[in-house]
C-alpha cells in the first residue's frame, strides 16, 4: 500500500471526511496519520493490506471495540472506522492524538528520543527520565489499573509494543495504546508482530486470555522499572542467527530469566545491559521476587502469575517507602541504613527523618514535607489508588512546625498533645508529635 499524500482526504464509515496532515509514525502493518476531522486534530491508524493477515477479524474486532466504547479514559481508544476501500480492503480507524506532555514508552525505556531543531533540522537526543521516583511508581499503579479496566470488561490485550502506550514522566499518568488487539479472551487475532510481551503459552499457540495478560503485565512493569528486557542475556546475546523463529524460542518454550536464581545462562552483560544491571540493585527485594516469580514458575504455570491485587499492592507498598529528602534525592526506605527503628537516615546528605506504623502493615511510612496518604492506604477496602487522604504540610505561621492536613472527606479521630483524642475534619490539620496517634477508621497510625 502507497503511503497516503498530505491533504489527501478519508471518508469515515459514516460519512464524515478526515484530512491527512502529516505522518506520526510507522508500524509494521501500519501507518498513523495526524488528520484534521471536522475541526479536531485526532490520529489515524491505516492498515498495509500487503502485511496484515486476517484483516477481517482486525476489523470486527475494532468495530465491536467502537461500539463497546473505552473502559476508562486511560486508554487512547478506537473512536471510529473509515470506509473500507473497494479495491483492497485497507481501512483505519481513529483515535484521539497523544498529548504533547506523554512521553512514547520506548524512549522512556532508552533514557531519550530523538527531536529535531525548527530552525537548524539537526537531529538531537533530548533526556526522557521520569522527574522523581514518585511519577516512576504512580506510572506502574496506572498501568496496573488500566489492566484491571481491561480485565472488568472480558478482555486483554492480544499484543503489545513498545510504542504501545504513553507515559507523563512529570506525574506518572498513562495512556494505553494499541487498542486495535484488545478483544475479550479466548478470541485469535492472529497478529503478528514480535513475542517480547506475549506469554509463553501464546507463542506456543494457546489463545490469550487474563493470564496471559497478566504476564505481558508483569513484562511491561519489568520495562519500565528496569529500562532493558527480562528475557535478554548473555544465552539471547550469543545466538548469531536471530530470526522471528529463534526469538519466538527465547521467549517461549526456551525461555531463561536473566536473574533466574537457578539458571544463570542468561545473565546479563556488562556493557551490553548496564541498565538492568544498575537498577536490580536498587529495587527492594519484594519487588525483585516478584518478577522472579512472574518469570520463572509463573512462565511455566500461568496460574502461578501474579494477580492484579498483587501488583497494586506491590507499588502502592513502593509508593509507600519513597522518602524524598531537600538535598534532592530520593530513596526507597527500604534500601536505606536506619538510625533506628523509627528513623530513616539520607545516604546522601545523612538528614534523617521520622517514621510512621500503620495497623494494617508491617514496614513504616517516611514522613517529610510534601509526603502523602492515599486513600488506599487508611481505608483497605478502598479501590482508589490516586486520591490524596492526607499531606504532610509546614506551618505557615510557624517554620519548622510540621502537621497533616486531613484532605479526605472523612473525619478521624486524633490523639493531640494534651494527651485527648480529638475529632479532625476534611481540611483541617494537627501537629506531628511523638505521641501522635491517627485513628482513620479502619485504620490506626502511631508516630
Amino acid at each position: 500500500m502507497a503511503e497516503f499524500e498530505i491533504g489527501r482526504v478519508v471518508e469515515t464509515e459514516f460519512g464524515g471526511k478526515a484530512k491527512i496532515l502529516n505522518v506520526i509514525g510507522k508500524g509494521r502493518q501500519s501507518t498513523v496519520y495526524l488528520v484534521q476531522y471536522n475541526s479536531m486534530k485526532m490520529a489515524l491508524k491505516w492498515y498495509d493490506t500487503d502485511k496484515v493477515k486476517n484483516l477481517d477479524k482486525i476489523y470486527q474486532n475494532i468495530k465491536r471495540n467502537v461500539k463497546d466504547g473505552e473502559p476508562n479514559n486511560k486508554f487512547l481508544w478506537c473512536k471510529y472506522m473509515t470506509k473500507v476501500d473497494k479495491t483492497t480492503g485497507a481501512f483505519g480507524y481513529f483515535m484521539e492524538v497523544k498529548p504533547d506532555s506523554f512521553e512514547y514508552f520506548v524512549d522512556v525505556m532508552n533514557g531519550y528520543k530523538i527531536v529535531q531543531d525548527s530552525s537548524t533540522k539537526h537531529l538531537t537526543k533530548k533526556s526522557v527520565k521520569f522527574s522523581n521516583l514518585n511519577a516512576m511508581v504512580m506510572a506502574g499503579i496506572n498501568i496496573v489499573t488500566a489492566f484491571r479496566k481491561l480485565h472488568e470488561i472480558g478482555k486483554s490485550y492480544h499484543a503489545l509494543s513498545d510504542g504501545g502506550f504513553f507515559i507523563n514522566t512529570d506525574t506518572g499518568a498513562v495512556l494505553m495504546s494499541d487498542c486495535d488487539t484488545i478483544a475479550p479472551y479466548g478470541e485469535d487475532l492472529d497478529i503478528n508482530i514480535r513475542p517480547t510481551y506475549k506469554a509463553p503459552e501464546v507463542l506456543d499457540g494457546g489463545l490469550p486470555d487474563e493470564n496471559s495478560d497478566l504476564y505481558t503485565l508483569a513484562v511491561v512493569l519489568f520495562k519500565m522499572l528496569f529500562r532493558g528486557d527480562h528475557m535478554e542475556g548473555r544465552k539471547v546475546i550469543m545466538d548469531i542467527c536471530m530470526n522471528e523463529q529463534e526469538l519466538a524460542k527465547h521467549y517461549g518454550k526456551e525461555a531463561v530469566f536473566i536473574y533466574d536464581p537457578d539458571n544463570d545462562s542468561n545473565r546479563p552483560i556488562r556493557g551490553i545491559h548496564d541498565n538492568v544491571i544498575k537498577f536490580w540493585g536498587e529495587y527492594p527485594e519484594y519487588i525483585k521476587d516478584a518478577f522472579v516469580r512472574s518469570f520463572t514458575v509463573g512462565k511455566k504455570d500461568p496460574e502461578k502469575r501474579l494477580s492484579l491485587d498483587e501488583w497494586q499492592a506491590l507499588f502502592i507498598r513502593l509508593r509507600s517507602e519513597i522518602l524524598s529528602c531537600i538535598c534532592g534525592k530520593s530513596h526507597f526506605v527500604s534500601m536505606i541504613a536506619k538510625q533506628n527503628d523509627k528513623i530513616f537516615k539520607c545516604p546522601n546528605c545523612g538528614m534523617e527523618f521520622a517514621s510512621m506504623k500503620f495497623s494494617n502493615r508491617t514496614f513504616r511510612k517516611p514522613l517529610y514535607i510534601g509526603c502523602k496518604l492515599f486513600e488506599c492506604e487508611i481505608n483497605p477496602n478502598a479501590d482508589d489508588f490516586l486520591s490524596v487522604a492526607g499531606e504532610l504540610v509546614e506551618n505557615k505561621i510557624r517554620p519548622g512546625l510540621i502537621g497533616i492536613k486531613n484532605c479526605s472527606d472523612s473525619k478521624w479521630s486524633v490523639k493531640m498533645p494534651d494527651g485527648l483524642f480529638h475529632d479532625v475534619t476534611s481540611g483541617k490539620g494537627f501537629p506531628v508529635w511523638n505521641g501522635l496517634e491517627i485513628d482513620f477508621g479502619k485504620v490506626q497510625a502511631k508516630f
